[in-house]
């Protein structure tokens, strides 16, 4: 079976020999997406949305800005949070064009029903990342946006009562190893009592190649683990996220 193609860029991250990284918006792609994307990507219940949420490797989203303006608070991670707010919406008008023309190149190989073109799919976006520029600069002071990466984070054990990370674990198989894999969702366990990963596909679209022995793992381990159809597919078959338990305590 051929490969399928997806994006040919990183969307966040700058690689050197050995592995090390180091962030440069030089090499940032922001792509942000919305609250009613999340809710289909993690099926989101309304009371769900109550809980205390962390969003991993958040980026440019609205999710933060939109469930704050309704009165709920969402923390959000992601290296990206330690450029201006100018230098991130530059970055992202200077990006819009070159990820519109990949769609364009690559339209076979996604599921055009959430969005009927590129162009479609483009303006939501823009709209979600606007909303995100929008709010912040006051995030920013109220705490809620915090410069952070996986595998390690600043918070507390079992500071959050659910994880959320979308578009990057699985996704950069190629790139990060399975022991980060397992490090990476071991430390989304250990701040949050719930944890949930969408999409299970590489940028590529292909079966990632890390969900079943890292599922193995886990599960040798104790956490529990479910692998769940959502009302969401832009990928082609991309319509799963995985949910993760941590083991019990004591």
């Amino acid at each position: 079976m051929p490969q399928r193609r997806g994006f040919a860029f990183v969307d966040y991250l700058m690689f050197f020999p050995g592995g090390n990284m180091a962030f440069s918006l030089n090499q940032v792609v922001p792509w942000g997406r919305s609250l009613k994307e999340y809710r289909k990507m993690f099926n989101l219940t309304p009371d769900e949305l109550q809980l205390n949420i962390l969003d991993c490797a958040a980026g440019p989203a609205s999710f933060n800005a939109q469930l704050t303006a309704q009165g709920t608070r969402v923390i959000s991670c992601d290296p990206l949070y330690e450029f201006r707010v100018e230098q991130i919406g530059e970055r992202i008008a200077h990006t819009y064009v070159q990820i519109i023309q990949e769609l364009r190149n690559n339209q076979e190989y996604y599921i055009w029903k959430t969005f009927s073109s590129p162009e479609d799919l483009g303006a939501v976006r823009i709209a979600a990342m606007g909303q995100f520029l929008q709010d912040f600069p006051q995030g920013i002071s109220e705490g809620r946006y915090v410069t952070a990466q996986l595998p390690q984070l600043p918070f507390q054990t079992q500071e959050f009562e659910l994880a959320l990370c979308s578009h990057f674990l699985f996704s950069y198989s190629e790139f990060f190893s399975q022991a980060f894999h397992l490090q990476a969702i071991a430390e989304l366990c250990r701040v949050a009592r719930a944890v949930r990963i969408f999409p299970l596909l590489t940028i590529a679209g292909d079966p990632s190649p890390y969900l079943t022995p890292v599922m193995e793992s886990l599960s040798s381990q104790g956490y529990g683990l479910e692998i769940q159809p959502v009302a969401y597919e832009f990928q082609q078959g991309g319509d799963r996220m995985l949910r993760v338990q941590p083991p019990p305590q004591g």
